[in-house]
């Protein structure tokens, strides 16, 4: 733990009495003393708050002042519309590989001037180095680790925020504002990892302490930790990075073609252009060879990621595996996700996966496992 880096909010998770473990490089909580399930609960009842300050955080600044240029330049690196993005809204995004791969996904946001992306904590400085390289003579390229990254999860998320923040309660799902609680600057997003209604809030990492515990003053809000924030996610169908999609996995194959926005497809206003263009566009147009998908397991036995997944109950070579999996608490069993080949992907179908030396069934099953909450 000693050559781990600490977020902001380091020494709040020890006042909180969290169990701290090392997770993309950073000491992390991963649970505080109610535990996973109770903190996975709360936040599908309450509002939950996570500390995401190990998240990269990136400006991207057009060099000639117009944000067309560089919304123009970031296309050539992802399969998304980013010039049709309007002010104040923010879109789902992947970092695709020459091979058509995926080398990250990310969110980015248009805040006016500028371009605003957030990446996985585990990529950031190869995210950081990917857009250097390509987009270096469009855009000025400004990390930002003395900003602090809090996510608000929850029902009760829109009425505490507003309450600190106001104007939150009139953002809709994928807005992103400007707020201020008192003197401090607030980068707000009605967004988040859980399938819940909430909000991701950048801030000085200097001010994070003290705006943490005005969240935690108010009794709906709980600190929720890696565990929760793991088996959330899960349930709401959300991919992992390096688990569910990687450098091996297309968008197509890993069920995100809905990322892939219609000027950007054949045909399309400005079709291709982006890395893994070929692969993935073809893909579109005649299906991959397998797909993520989600599975019930029978009983209560989690099947986990690594689990390998067959046709039948006996013989044959392994079909497919599972990427993620665990229990979900709101639904009370376990829930797993994983790869098949597409013919075996219609809701209803039965596999089986070995756990333990054991062929045991799961039923592919639609996604999100828990309907979602957004505001739109």
């Amino acid at each position: 733990m000693a050559d781990l880096k600490r977020t902001a909010l380091y020494d709040l998770h020890l006042a909180l009495g969290a169990k701290m473990v090392p997770f993309a490089g950073y000491e992390m909580p991963v649970q505080y003393p109610a535990g996973v399930l109770k903190e996975h609960l709360h936040t599908r009842a309450s509002a939950g708050l996570f500390d995401v300050s190990h998240m990269g955080q990136v400006i991207l600044r057009p060099r000639s002042g117009r944000l067309s240029d560089a919304a123009a330049a970031l296309e050539t690196l992802v399969p998304v519309d980013i010039l049709a993005l309007p002010e104040g809204r923010q879109r789902y995004a992947l970092f695709t590989a020459p091979d058509g791969g995926i080398l990250d996904d990310l969110m980015v946001a248009n805040r006016g001037d500028h371009l605003f992306v957030v990446v996985n904590a585990a990529c950031k400085e190869a995210d950081a180095a990917h857009m250097r390289a390509h987009l270096a003579g469009a855009c000025e390229i400004t990390e930002l680790p003395e900003r602090a990254l809090l996510a608000l999860q929850g029902p009760a998320a829109e009425g505490v925020l507003e309450t600190l923040a106001p104007g939150a309660a009139a953002m809709r799902f994928m807005d992103v504002a400007t707020l201020h609680w008192g003197a401090v600057e607030l980068w707000v997003s009605r967004s988040g990892y859980t399938g819940e209604d909430g909000f991701e809030i950048s801030l000085p990492a200097d001010n994070a302490t003290a705006f943490a515990r005005a969240l935690l003053a108010n009794a709906a809000v709980q600190p929720i930790g890696l565990g929760a924030r793991d088996s959330l996610r899960l349930e709401a169908g959300l991919c992992l990075y390096g688990h569910d999609i990687d450098t091996t996995t297309s968008p197509i194959e890993g069920n995100l073609s809905w990322a892939i926005q219609k000027s950007r497809r054949a045909n399309g206003l400005r079709a291709g252009g982006f890395p893994g263009a070929p692969r993935i566009l073809a893909e579109l147009a005649q299906s991959p060879s397998r797909l993520r998908i989600g599975l019930l397991p029978e009983g209560r036995a989690p099947m986990r990621d690594g689990t390998q997944l067959f046709a039948g109950p006996e013989g044959g070579e392994a079909i497919g595996h599972i990427t993620s999996g665990g229990f979900g608490p709101s639904l009370g069993a376990p829930i797993s996700m994983g790869y098949l080949p597409a013919s075996l992907c219609a809701a209803g179908t039965t596999v089986y996966a070995e756990v333990r030396g054991k062929r045991l069934p799961a039923t592919v099953a639609a996604m999100p496992f828990q309907p979602t909450t957004y505001k739109r």
